[in-house]
């Protein structure tokens, strides 16, 4: 076993219920006055714990066909099963208090604080203030924002990405089997967006829930989903299999459309951190000697060190020079550019952070944000030239 997985066994075993799987079954969507449904008798099974992509063109009925899931949207006909309890017959406010849900801005009440946010729907279950403030802050650690430093803060005092993940954590409040999500990532920066889907990848390699995820990115619907339904109009389901199974085998010519041209080097995408070799970089933690990070460094014919907090998080790269200033370990505060990814993250994250790093490799992080080792560039080039190979090598069949 590597030492990355061997670190990422050892990590504290998921809290969570994990996830229940959802049935659709012949579930239509007829607006009054119209003589076409927007969703037309689909029928599709999402497996308990797996993230399902709903992807398609505009109008689709992709997002529709979710928000019938919670009954935002009420069918007109059909049945809609999670677990084995058909949904369609429970109260609706009651039914959404159990399901989890993500908007594009995160959608959080401006006037509330952070803590108060993430704690609407327990307070709504009647959950007592104690049970509610643990849980506040469990959730908060979990997509890795310290507590004491977020709680009482107000969204307009956060990032777009810190937005994001509060809106995360507050879905996750109760602890529901089921999580929907309707382009949650949409409007974020490309590296803030990156960032976002490896926190999920993070969250649910722990959590294990059930999430239905809409996107109109193909993308993104590689890197997040176990299983993608390419939907036409009236929600028809043209192809539903793994990502892997739809870029080598496209069931008609609108899948292959939809997917573009250069699908065999798509295949980059399926490509996790995880599957390569990581290093090990120099190491000191907050609090340590001073002089024992410089020989450290200089042991493995380094110039930098990366200091870790004492739950094993990356903070930042110290030089040996800024070693060698008094305290310089004693208080270290995180740099909120640091070049990291997760095991989960793909190797084209992995390059994209390559291409800012001044250190030649960038830190690898895994369940709760802990360090894992670092990826250099070496590695990282020597695996691509040998997945473009090899996708060359299948594009050439005939």
């Amino acid at each position: 076993m590597s030492d990355s997985a061997t670190k990422e066994s050892s990590s504290a075993a998921p809290r969570s219920a994990g996830g229940a799987r959802i049935l659709l079954d012949g579930v239509t969507k007829l607006y009054p006055g119209q003589s076409v449904p927007a969703v037309d008798n689909v029928t599709l099974e999402i497996p308990a714990g797996e993230i399902v992509m709903l992807v398609g063109p505009s109008g689709c009925g992709k997002t529709t066909t979710m928000k019938m899931i919670n009954r935002l949207i009420e069918p007109t006909s059909g049945r809609i099963l999670i677990g084995d309890d058909d949904v369609t017959h429970r109260n609706p406010d009651e039914l959404r208090r159990h399901i989890g849900y993500v908007i594009q801005g995160a959608g959080l009440f401006p006037h509330l604080t952070v803590g108060d946010n993430i704690a609407i729907v327990p307070r709504l279950l009647k959950w007592d203030k104690k049970r509610t403030a643990e849980r506040v802050d469990e959730l908060l650690d979990l997509v890795s924002l310290e507590p004491g430093k977020y709680r009482d803060r107000y969204p307009r005092e956060l990032s777009g990405g810190q937005q994001q993940r509060i809106g995360v954590a507050r879905a996750l409040a109760a602890d529901p089997p089921v999580l929907l999500m309707d382009e949650p990532f949409g409007a974020v920066d490309p590296i803030t967006r990156q960032r976002l889907q490896d926190e999920l990848l993070r969250l649910q390699d722990e959590l294990r829930k059930t999430i239905v995820f809409v996107t109109h990115d193909f993308d993104e619907a590689v890197k997040l989903g176990d299983r993608i339904a390419i939907l036409q109009v009236g929600s028809k389901i043209v192809q539903y299999d793994t990502p892997e199974q739809i870029l080598a085998h496209p069931a008609d010519d609108f899948v292959s459309d939809f997917v573009g041209h250069g699908a065999a080097l798509k295949q980059l995408t399926l490509t996790r951190v995880r599957d390569v070799e990581l290093h090990e970089a120099a190491v000191a933690h907050v609090g340590d000697d001073p002089a024992a990070a410089v020989k450290a460094a200089r042991d493995r014919d380094r110039e930098h060190v990366i200091v870790l907090d004492a739950h094993e998080r990356p903070q930042r790269w110290l030089s040996i020079t800024e070693l060698q200033q008094p305290n310089s370990l004693s208080q270290v505060t995180l740099d909120e550019n640091l070049e990291s990814v997760s095991l989960a993250s793909t190797l084209n994250d992995a390059l994209d952070e390559m291409l800012t790093s001044s250190h030649g490799v960038v830190v690898v992080t895994g369940r709760r944000n802990t360090y894992q080792g670092v990826i250099r560039i070496e590695t990282l080039m020597g695996a691509m030239a040998g997945l473009q190979s090899a996708a060359r090598s299948a594009e050439s069949l005939p």
